[in-house]
């Protein structure tokens, strides 16, 4: 090793340090989208039903907790769900992170196992849900002031559009009808 390239090594091997550093910080600074008691329910929720379960209740407590802030449903379900908390954007922010991973999740699902019966009634699930939170965000609009406020709630709003779209794609709208009746009918192709 020359004496030219020795400072050249011993400045990159600094930089290498103070990058590892301060990783950690910035890395604690990203909000995690969920409590830790919603982590946990989705970690025991094995079944993509289940769990497409947990990621709707958890969007719509975020809802919940922008549009009545002191709702008693929100105390009620604080033991089992955790506290809700955080700005207006944060919990818009929120909302998009939890119904996109509920998403991906079904993706996911279809990607392993195609032909699983409970992809259908997760994605009805979850469209069922966002055809009854788009109603409720669209006025939010008029509240929303701040900029970043405002494209948060605009993401939330695309996003629960898009799932609504996608299960009219896939035709599962009256899913949860031929659950209730009980009828078991042909596999789907």
């Amino acid at each position: 090793m020359t004496n030219a390239s020795r400072p050249l090594s011993f400045f990159l091997l600094v930089a290498l340090l103070i990058a590892s550093l301060f990783a950690p910080l910035s890395a604690a600074r990203q909000r995690e989208h969920l409590t830790p008691e919603e982590i946990e329910l989705v970690r025991d929720a094995q079944q993509l039903d289940l769990r497409t379960a947990v990621f709707i209740k958890a969007a719509e407590r975020r809802l919940l907790a922008l549009a009545e802030p002191t709702s008693r449903q929100l105390e009620k379900d604080r033991e089992q769900w955790g506290e809700v908390k955080g700005t207006r954007r944060q919990l818009l922010d929120d909302m998009f992170k939890i119904l996109d991973e509920a998403v991906l999740n079904i993706d996911d699902t279809h990607t392993r196992d195609p032909k699983s019966s409970l992809l259908a009634k997760s994605l009805s699930k979850l469209a069922g849900a966002a055809t009854k939170l788009l109603p409720q965000l669209t006025p939010l609009r008029d509240s929303a002031t701040e900029l970043g406020e405002r494209e948060a709630l605009e993401e939330v709003i695309e996003k629960t559009a898009e799932i609504i779209e996608a299960a009219k794609r896939h035709n599962v709208e009256d899913q949860p009808e031929k659950a209730k009746s009980g009828k078991k009918g042909a596999k789907e192709n």
